[in-house]
Parts: C-alpha cells; structure tokens; sequence
C-alpha cells in the first residue's frame, strides 16, 4: 500500500533572491517508531541576488518533517522517497518549496474477530458503554486513512492572503525527476518548454533514470 503526503514550506531569504541557479533536494529518516516516521529535507544549491549579476552564492536549509500513520499500519518494511518536487520565488526574497513524500510498502495489520452471540455482547454491557462504543465508532470511520503531516506545516491559507501590490513578478522552478520511457524531447513538450531553455539550467550530456532536472518558466502574475 502507497501514501502520498504533501509537505509545502516557505523560506525566506536575508537577501535578495533573484534566481536559482542549481538546487538539490535529499531526505533522511531520523526515525520510524510508533506510528510515527521522523527525518528532515535538505535543500542545498546556489543563486544569484541580483539577475544581471555573474556572482552566485551558496544556500543550504535542512526542513524537519513528521508523519503520523493511522495505528493499523505495520511499518517493518516501509520505504519513504520522495515522489515530486517544485518551488518558487515570490516577492525576491522567498523560496517555496513544494514536495511530495511517498509512504510505500505500507502493511495493515490482521483484523482478530472474536464470535460473540447478541445475547451475550448485550448481557456484558451497561446502556452507557454501547453509548461510548457507538461514540468511538463513529470517531474511528472518520479518522480512517486519515494522516497527520508535519507539525511544523505551514498554513494551507494562500501566501498571497495578506499582500496587497498591484503587480508583482515571480519565476517559477519545477524539477522533474526522470522516469524509465521519458526523453529530454518528451519531458519538454510535456511542459511546454524549449530544449534550450532546459539546456541553460541542466548539463544534459549523461542524464538517467533518477535523476533531477530543472525547468524554469516564469510569468506575470496579477495578485
């Protein structure tokens, strides 16, 4: 069994944030224990502060995660990967990060049924308990497959909420992680973008399965 869970956070930079020139993406698990999968994400690369400028600076952030799983899971052989991920610059100073983590190999345990007659569940409890079980019943349906993500989450309320400008730019990175079967020519049509704009972020000479590219687009856009 799969699960994928989102995780979206903004970083904001002390400097002027113009572009990115290289980024990298890594996780590492810190913990499976129960129920409960801790680790963090590394984001590392370099950018530049001003567009017109030929210096580039480094940048490193290390982004703690959690995941709460639904106790019926068993996680002896649970594998965790990280299944997509973009960003975007907003505002020339911030850097928003959207990835997706996958939660496979996920495992539920046996359901034990124990025969009981009406009679005799009946016999063995007051009005009050059927009331109490009825109660976690109810609660237990909705909170089925529900997951608990990363309690230092951001608001899902849109960063634009507060900002009120009459026009602001912003330059928008996906990176796209290669999958058996695509091309450079498959994964630019796919985004409506040149090859030689890939080509400007990317060494392309010896790219394979697993590996991660950039594709910048950018856009006016009217908040």
């Amino acid at each position: 069994m799969k699960k994928n869970v989102p995780f979206k956070k903004d970083i904001i930079f002390k400097t002027n944030l113009s572009e990115i020139t290289s980024i990298s993406l890594e996780h590492n698990i810190i913990s499976i224990d129960d129920n409960v999968i801790s680790g963090e994400f590394i984001i590392n690369g370099d950018y530049r502060i001003i567009e017109t400028s030929s210096n580039i600076e480094p940048f490193s952030f290390n982004l703690p995660f959690e995941v709460a799983l639904d106790d019926k899971y068993i996680l002896d052989k649970v594998t965790v990967d990280i299944d997509d991920f973009y960003y975007e610059i907003i505002n020339n100073n911030i850097l928003s990060v959207n990835i997706e983590l996958l939660v496979d190999k996920l495992e539920e345990k046996p359901l034990i049924k124990t025969e009981v007659t009406p009679k005799e569940e009946l016999s063995s409890l007051n009005i009050n308990s059927i009331v109490e079980l009825e109660k976690e019943e109810v609660k237990m349906e909705k909170a089925n497959d529900l997951i608990d993500v990363f309690k230092d989450e951001v608001s899902p309320r849109s960063i634009f909420d507060d900002v009120v400008l009459e026009k602001e730019r912003y330059v928008s990175y996906k990176v796209c992680i290669i999958k058996e079967g695509e091309t450079i020519e498959s994964i630019a049509l796919k985004y409506g973008v040149d090859i030689e704009e890939i080509e400007k972020y990317n060494e392309l000479n010896e790219i394979k399965i697993g590996d991660k590219i950039i594709i910048p687009t950018s856009q006016n856009a009217q908040v």
